[in-house]
């Protein structure tokens, strides 16, 4: 899911202020929004957490958005991880995705 511009700004930002953006700062910014998501975006969204922990892919709909992943942790998620997965998959539920 491509980044609001307004987060495109504040990486820029923060970049020329050498700060270090993390994983963690990218969700918060997304997570106030998942209501607002469509099914495609809430399915993209959970599941590029899993891809970039290394999800074994088996569908053909995660393979051809993610490729077949398989790389350590194979898709353990941290805490937050966890969290935002499960606030995505409330949403999917709640739309009847």
């Amino acid at each position: 899911m491509p980044l609001h511009p307004l987060v495109m700004r504040l990486f820029s930002g923060a970049a020329c202020a050498g700060l270090l953006l993390t994983g963690t700062f990218v969700e918060a910014v997304h997570a106030q929004d998942a209501a607002g998501m469509s099914c495609r975006e809430l399915w993209y969204a959970r599941n590029a957490i899993y891809a970039r922990k290394g999800y074994c892919f088996k569908t053909e709909r995660g393979r051809a958005a993610f490729g077949p992943g398989c790389f350590p942790p194979y898709g353990a998620l941290s805490g937050w991880e966890r969290d935002r997965v499960n606030e995505l998959q409330y949403w999917e539920r709640e739309k009847g995705c």
